[in-house]
């Protein structure tokens, strides 16, 4: 029964996908010109430099990409479900209600993890050709926060989505943006290192979120 769900989310986000793989992979390969520009310009030794005395990473501009992606995947989801009465039909198959919007979450959230691990890929194998290991550590672990901020946006952007009547959704939407503001409360590298571990853990529990709206929707809740 859950592999027609799946199938359903393919075929509904699957031209969104496609733009997202193409905006998240072009705003990566945007920062590694910036670094292959300076190395053509300076040199590589002069990269190094500037990236140990300015802590630069060049890859600033995909910050808020993965944020954006999250939210765009869930929109293109869950607004349909609710605006053309499909959530309805759905939850009414013969399956626990629980196990179908886990379903459709665990897509959701394996689309937001292939796209961070082909953008990691193509960083680490370009990084690992022109830095030393530990300013490839560096940019990376950097990194991380952005794409956890992804993950964290898809969910609740979901629970806001499914979130049955208008007032109790704007209520969510103020709490996921101050949610959200906590990944981007620095621009120092690294500095969420020690935070991440609790970041990650806090993002897992916010797949209960979607559930209660779903649970609020079948019980009843609406405008």
């Amino acid at each position: 029964m859950l592999k027609p769900i799946i199938y359903k989310e393919w075929i509904k986000t699957r031209w969104y996908l496609i733009l997202a793989l193409l905006v998240s992979i072009g705003f990566t390969a945007y920062g590694l010109l910036k670094i292959e520009r300076v190395i053509d310009l300076m040199g590589a030794v002069h990269l190094w430099q500037i990236m140990l005395e300015r802590d630069a990473i060049f890859i600033d501009s995909q910050s808020y990409i993965p944020l954006l992606i999250g939210i765009g995947l869930a929109i293109v989801q869950f607004v349909p479900e609710m605006m053309q009465s499909r959530l309805k039909l759905t939850l009414h198959l013969p399956c626990n209600q629980f196990a179908i919007i886990g379903t459709m979450l665990a897509y959701g959230l394996m689309v937001m993890l292939i796209l961070a691990v082909a953008n990691f890929a193509i960083m680490l194998v370009y990084m690992t050709n022109v830095f030393a290991v530990e300013l490839t550590r560096h940019v990376l672990l950097t990194a991380i926060t952005w794409y956890v901020a992804g993950f964290t946006a898809y969910l609740l952007t979901s629970w806001v989505c499914l979130e049955p009547t208008w007032k109790r959704r704007i209520f969510n939407i103020i709490l996921s943006v101050c949610g959200l503001s906590v990944f981007f409360q620095s621009t120092v590298p690294e500095a969420y290192n020690g935070f991440i571990v609790v970041l990650v853990i806090y993002t897992i529990l916010l797949v209960f979120l979607p559930m209660l709206s779903v649970h609020r929707f079948k019980t009843g809740h609406q405008d």
